[in-house]
């Protein structure tokens, strides 16, 4: 495997009851600015449980924030902590929120326009507030990783950055904030953690026999939640705690460790929900099964693999048994009721080309674990998705 250097600061608070103990992880002296989305946070009682944490603290709060949080909406919060004169910030939420609070994070104390911490994906992020997070839809692993994906109005652009020092320092994870989620965000979240598993599992053989285990374990219980999870109750609790710690696991950087990762799923992802709205994790599951399609010869040692050791298939040729494995892929989304085709959304070959000027505008033009991913490739992998 390749040479790789980990690091992960960011404690976990895991299971019932634990946004108790928001108070034991913040300075007394802290100020602290409490950011979210809708109004789901407040009527599910989680915020309510944060303010009675944060105890006698000066704190404020910032609502709002989207889905794919946005450039515009984030400056606001931006501005918020600066005249609050703010020292610490809370994410209550999803991984939009989270993300969104990475950004404010490096933005606050960031000298000259901010969006340049996306331009330059982080690399001119000197310092940033410190932030923790309460987790109430598990999916994008942002609680324990570094990294944010964030969308401008302005221009339709959607771009990431990650840096260390927005690694949040504590992140609570209580799976019973979950149980009122609708089913299709639970069911964005399975689909969301199998996609980041699978960008940096299904590449290349490169006898990184930790990652290749640990990947799997993980796969194999997203197999399992997504046949479950549908029709269990909503308070189940252990159901919804494994796919809240999977979800964590999928993104936190061990897996990925010293080995070639793909992620051209998610930047074409990424284009497809700047130019269409379509949910992430729906996008995802529309790219993942054209994508193995398109590129079945480079990654034939990893889908054998995945079909055997994941999949249990072991007759068959080798094409049947890849045949069987992207089949079995498309299954799993559509066991979600997540569509796998563009013409679900009613986009046609005319919606790739813009797609196609996107990737080029923001410089994708060379994606893949191998950088191989041209733009054309690009385009034969949603043609094959329509």
């Amino acid at each position: 495997m390749d040479n790789f250097e980990f690091y992960n600061p960011t404690k976990i608070l895991f299971g019932k009851g634990m946004i108790a103990k928001l108070d034991e992880q913040l300075s007394p002296q802290a100020r602290v600015l409490i950011l979210y989305g809708g109004a789901s946070a407040e009527k599910t009682g989680t915020l309510a449980e944060v303010r009675k944490a944060l105890g006698s603290r000066v704190f404020c709060e910032f609502g709002g924030i989207e889905a794919n949080p946005t450039y515009e909406t984030l400056m606001k919060a931006v501005e918020v902590a600066r005249k609050e004169k703010v020292d610490f910030l809370l994410a209550v939420g999803g991984g939009s929120v989270m993300d969104g609070t990475k950004f404010v994070a490096a933005a606050v104390p960031y000298e000259g326009e901010p969006w340049d911490i996306l331009l330059k994906q982080g690399q001119t992020v000197k310092k940033a507030l410190p932030l923790g997070t309460v987790v109430t839809l598990p999916a994008t692993g942002s609680e324990m990783n570094n990294i944010a994906v964030i969308s401008r109005k302005e221009t339709g652009d959607k771009l990431a950055f990650s840096d260390p020092h927005v690694f949040p320092t504590f992140s609570i994870l209580d799976p019973t904030r979950t149980f009122s989620l609708p089913p299709r965000q639970v069911a964005n979240g399975v689909a969301d953690s199998f996609v980041h598993v699978m960008e940096a599992y299904m590449t290349l053989p490169q006898d990184a026999m930790v990652q290749d285990r640990y990947a799997e374990g993980l796969l194999l219980s997203l197999h399992d939640i997504a046949q479950r999870i549908t029709k269990a109750p909503a308070d189940d609790y252990d159901l919804r705690a494994n796919l809240m710690w999977v979800a964590t696991q999928a993104l936190n950087g061990l897996i990925g460790a010293g080995v070639k990762q793909d992620w051209a799923t998610h930047a074409i992802g990424h284009e497809l929900t700047a130019k269409y709205g379509i949910d992430h994790a729906r996008t995802l599951a529309i790219v993942l099964p054209a994508m193995l399609k398109e590129r079945r010869e480079q990654k034939r040692a990893k889908l054998l693999q995945y079909a055997t050791r994941v999949l249990g298939l072991k007759d068959g040729s080798e094409d049947e048994r890849i045949d069987a494995a992207i089949a079995q892929i498309e299954a799993f989304f559509k066991g979600l009721d997540i569509p796998v085709r563009l013409s679900a959304y009613e986009i046609g070959h005319e919606g790739i080309e813009p797609i196609i000027t996107q990737l080029k505008d923001h410089g994708m033009t060379a994606l893949g674990e191998g950088e191989e991913i041209t733009p054309e490739i690009s385009r034969k992998v949603l043609e094959r998705a329509l």
